[in-house]
């Protein structure tokens, strides 16, 4: 299943049932799992370790030497990739150097045309990233969040769970789980009820998860008295805990403006 007119050097480890179509480009430090298709003209490079049934497009480059001035040219880099992801054309996946495993993609995440992962970013499951869209260094997206088309995440900012960054926003701060946040600078828009619906939540849990970010958005608290609200007068849930650990967890703070009213 590998083209004749595709180059993949002597050591690369090639799975079962695998199409490598013309003219891609496969070093000898990869490692390619089962069942995935490797379309002409994309690029896989040294420390990439991918899973089974991916699908990468053309002039896809993965395993990219870091843009970052902390990195000395010529050091190893990893990335690390899991199962059932769709990566798009002109998608460019920067190696990873600072932490264990790299830059980390998990399983079926989808990442549109021209999107750019940068060194060190960890993707978890089930993510989309739009057209365009840039994370920066050691920025995080956590599962089943969407990044629509051009948005920009800052280094180290974390994306919440089932969150929703709209087009061109442009975070440097966290965006806690079940949200919607928009424009420039990002404001929060309510909770993401679409997404949270389509996973089978009960009415009651989305009224509590509002509830929780009423408390952060519309109160007159601090965030830590607005925690505190949240642990004293919202029904414990698996949500709620999820909210709670994130925002007491959260090093760069999470995104507090609020949409101004119409």
């Amino acid at each position: 299943m590998i083209s004749p007119l595709a180059y993949v050097e002597s050591g690369a480890q090639i799975g079962n049932n695998v199409e490598i179509h013309p003219f891609a480009y496969i070093q000898k430090d990869v490692v390619i799992g089962d069942n995935c298709i490797i379309y002409p003209h994309a690029s896989i490079l040294n420390g990439t370790r991918m899973g089974s049934d991916n699908i990468v497009y053309s002039y896809v480059v993965i395993g990219a030497e870091p843009q970052s001035f902390h990195f000395k040219p010529g050091n190893p880099v990893r990335v690390t990739i899991g199962n059932k992801n769709r990566i798009r054309e002109n998608v460019v996946i920067a190696g990873g150097f600072i932490h264990e495993g790299g830059t980390t993609i998990g399983n079926k995440n989808y990442l549109m045309d021209r999107v750019h992962l940068c060194h060190d970013v960890k993707l978890h499951d089930c993510a989309v990233i739009g057209i365009g869209s840039i994370l920066s260094g050691e920025s995080a997206v956590y599962t089943h969040a969407i990044i629509s088309n051009n948005a920009i995440v800052l280094e180290k900012a974390r994306i919440g769970r089932f969150s929703l960054l709209q087009s061109g926003t442009r975070v440097h701060k966290d965006v806690p789980p079940y949200v919607i946040i928009g424009g420039n600078p990002a404001t929060y828009n309510g909770i993401n009820t679409h997404m949270l619906e389509k996973e089978g939540k009960e009415e009651r849990i989305l009224r509590h998860i509002s509830n929780a970010y009423r408390l952060i958005y519309k109160g007159n608290f601090s965030l830590e008295d607005a925690i505190f609200q949240i642990k004293d007068q919202i029904p414990q849930s698996q949500e709620i805990d999820k909210i709670i650990d994130f925002v007491e967890n959260s090093k760069l703070g999470i995104v507090r403006r609020m949409k101004d009213p119409e």
